[in-house]
């Protein structure tokens, strides 16, 4: 039996073309790392030493501040270059937890949105998503498959033709 290799949609080519040219850019990138906050130690470890990797090789570091993925992109992009790495808040500074407070007070380039302290965190954290796509050349995301924030946030990053790693923890 033979098969034929299904070509994408016309629509689709040029999304296609400019993706394929993105991966073999070996120039610097914006990349943003966003996951959920409940993650296994052996994902914390692996994302700190991506995050590391990625600021070694000259890429830019995007994030937010909640701890779990975030925080792990923080501590590894701190160990290489502190100024490659911007962290966006989804509310100001003093509504985030105790412990992401003291990590985040090492970051240089730190984008604090007091204005959204009213929102309730899911609404706030949607909008700082969004910030965070607007600036990035890439996302790199862990969730799970019920992490409906997240999940949106890959599918808005993919409209908007970013290049989208989606890894599911479960």
């Amino acid at each position: 039996m033979t098969r034929s290799l299904d070509l994408p949609a016309l629509d689709r080519v040029d999304t296609l073309a400019q993706e394929l040219a993105l991966m073999q850019d070996t120039g610097q990138r914006r990349i943003a790392i966003l996951g959920t906050r409940h993650v296994p130690v052996v994902s914390i470890h692996l994302v700190e030493l991506l995050a590391r990797s990625l600021v070694q090789e000259g890429h830019s570091m995007l994030t937010s501040g909640a701890q779990g993925i975030n925080a792990a992109a923080i501590r590894g992009a701190l160990a290489v270059d502190p100024a490659k790495l911007t962290v966006i808040l989804p509310q100001s500074l003093e509504l985030q937890a105790p412990e992401s407070q003291e990590l985040l007070e090492q970051v240089l380039h730190l984008v604090s949105k007091p204005e959204n302290d009213d929102l309730p965190l899911t609404e706030a954290s949607t909008l700082c998503n969004q910030e965070i796509v607007s600036r990035c050349d890439q996302l790199i995301c862990f969730a799970f498959h019920d992490s409906e924030t997240l999940i949106q946030t890959c599918q808005d990053a993919e409209d908007l033709g970013k290049v989208v790693t989606l890894l599911f923890f479960d």
